[in-house]
């Protein structure tokens, strides 16, 4: 039998004796936690997956988040046990104690299969996957790489919950605007959903309907429920994908396509949107509202538009005045960067996040 394992919603563990453990009891163990019971409209419910050197990037979005999101927020951390007390020291210093909860969980794949998911794409990457059958007793979550930054309330994100039709369970953005620079629609040897794929760096889940939906596929013509279509996916298609995780995302819904819904690209601005020319209309318009710093723009000089972004929130003391400690400074670096094609719509990058600040400094006013 397993040991009695429980985490508090608090800075707390939740282990997992792997080694003495069969798949019976990795489920058991898993939902076998206490949850602060909330209503969903009062909380908001955001996931990461850490590993490796992605302490500090995790942290700096999990600050993005906190800035100007107006409901509480219970943050879900997954991350390998070194980073455990990392994570604690510097969460437990966040000065918003009332609005923010968090829960460190070990990394944790089925025990007979754990090897192969670990080392598919990245380490610890298609831990997402497991997301609706660890979380149990979790009715709906925004998962987030650690590579996101928030500007704009997480609120606004999570409302698409409510435009849901009765058949989404998720939602996700394009891979690509462009076809001519997609990669999936140029390079893939699997099925994807639509015309360029979706990528899944920001998943907005229902994970009540995902648990309870049944999966159209294309290797029985019994549908099949989350947890019994993952590893036979990843059986038939191991030799196939190239982006692990994301990849057996778009193989799902292409046989699923009516489960999901499509963000805007604003919603995942990523560099592929502006480094071969700006071709994300909607964030022309309105501006960048979640940034995407994949490909490791935030730590290297190639794309200096999305480092400064990521320095300015990095940097940002809480309580400090948002124009003169963030904006201003911000804007001025940005101005740096116009050498550069994305640098050349750096009104983009800070469009929205003007925007969030003035919206911020309302609700505090009316607050007062």
């Amino acid at each position: 039998r397993c040991k009695n394992l429980s985490v508090s919603f608090w800075n707390s563990y939740w282990m997992l004796p792997s080694d003495v453990c069969g798949m019976n009891c990795f489920w058991e163990a898993a939902f076998r936690y206490d949850y602060v019971k909330t209503h969903p409209s009062e909380k908001m419910h955001l996931a990461v997956v850490a590993c490796g050197e992605r302490l500090e990037e995790t942290v700096t979005m999990l600050r993005s988040a906190i800035i100007f999101s107006i409901r509480p927020l219970h943050f879900h951390i997954f991350a390998e046990d070194q980073l455990h007390e990392s994570f604690k020291d510097i969460l437990d210093k966040f000065p918003y104690e009332g609005k923010i909860n968090y829960t460190l969980y070990p990394i944790t794949f089925p025990t007979e299969s754990a090897a192969e998911w670990k080392k598919l794409f990245k380490p610890c990457a298609s831990q997402r996957l497991f997301l609706p059958l660890i979380l149990k007793n979790v009715d709906s979550l925004l998962y987030v790489d650690t590579d996101i930054l928030f500007l704009r309330p997480v609120d606004d994100i999570w409302s698409f919950l409510g435009k849901f039709n009765s058949t989404q369970i998720a939602a996700m953005a394009p891979e690509h605007e462009e076809p001519r620079i997609g990669w999936y629609n140029r390079f893939a040897r699997h099925p994807y959903y639509g015309a360029t794929g979706i990528n899944s760096g920001v998943m907005l889940m229902n994970m009540t309907r995902i648990r309870r939906k049944y999966f159209k596929n294309d290797m029985t013509p019994v549908r099949l429920q989350w947890g019994e279509i993952l590893m036979p996916l990843l059986k038939k298609y191991k030799l196939n994908i190239t982006w692990g995780d994301q990849d057996l995302l778009n193989i799902m819904f292409f046989h699923n396509p009516e489960s999901l819904y499509v963000f805007p690209c604003q919603w995942n601005y990523r560099p592929d949107h502006c480094i071969y020319g700006s071709n994300c209309k909607a964030a022309e318009e309105e501006g960048i509202f979640i940034l995407h710093g994949n490909r490791g723009v935030y730590h290297d000089d190639k794309q200096p538009t999305f480092r400064a972004v990521y320095e300015a929130i990095k940097n940002y003391s809480f309580g400090d005045d948002l124009v003169h400690s963030l904006l201003q400074p911000l804007e001025l670096e940005l101005q740096k960067t116009m050498h550069t094609y994305c640098g050349r719509v750096y009104k983009v990058f800070i469009k929205q996040l003007k925007k969030s600040v003035r919206d911020l400094y309302a609700r505090r006013s009316k607050g007062r």
